[in-house]
């Protein structure tokens, strides 16, 4: 499947100005955004190719370009039908999560993202209906929608879901520090084992010692 490298790069001025919108109305936001400066969150679509950056400046605003040189802080991504199915879903941010999404990368940084982001109301639909036509304009917002839990209606539930999926898939990698912890106490539990054995043999041997004496 071909896609249009101008209507990508038009999707991605609709949605740095709907984002630049929404953190104007949003007292703080860009303040919290300034914080997570410079990460840089994608989102692949495998099939067709499709990439899509969200960098993150330093005052707090968003960019959203196509291409990228740099390595992502976190990535998201899923083939076209995985992505078509939570933009068709009525609940995205389930479907969402239960989908074959995959999110790659420092998990802790997207979950604070998407706290920040979800406290945003962000008109995706109207700009991007502008641009593409109704049908694929609608899906692509209601996307948008899931990934941002932006909903009204299942704002808390939605966003409690999408940090339990995004914890569970970090889990599938888990962080260095967290890994040495775990080591650590193999190797503890290691050490226990070779005293209780060592204690083990001491006391057969006592009692070996005892059973020959009083023979």
């Amino acid at each position: 499947m071909q896609h249009d490298p101008a209507v990508i790069a038009g999707v991605c001025l609709v949605a740095e100005a709907a984002l630049a919108r929404a953190i104007a109305l949003s007292p703080g936001t860009a303040q919290q955004l300034a914080q997570l400066h410079p990460v840089e969150l994608a989102i692949a679509c495998t099939n067709p190719a499709i990439d899509v950056f969200l960098v993150i400046n330093g005052d707090g605003a968003i960019n959203v370009s196509s291409y990228r040189e740099t390595e992502p802080t976190v990535c998201i991504s899923g083939s076209s039908s995985a992505f078509l199915k939570v933009a068709s879903a009525s609940d995205p941010a389930a479907a969402l999560i239960n989908g074959n999404i995959k999110i790659t990368g420092d998990t802790a940084v997207l979950m604070t993202l998407q706290n920040v982001l979800s406290d945003l109301n962000i008109d995706w639909e109207a700009p991007l209906v502008d641009l593409l036509g109704p049908i694929v304009g609608h899906q692509l917002a209601n996307l948008l929608r899931g990934l941002t839990t932006a909903s009204k209606v299942a704002h808390q539930s939605a966003r409690r879901q999408l940090s339990e999926f995004i914890l569970e898939e970090g889990r599938l990698s888990p962080p260095r520090a967290e890994l040495d912890d775990f080591l650590g106490s193999v190797d503890d539990m290691v050490l226990r084992v070779d005293r209780a054995e060592s204690r083990l043999k001491r006391l057969k041997n006592r009692v070996d010692i005892l059973s020959g004496a009083s023979v």
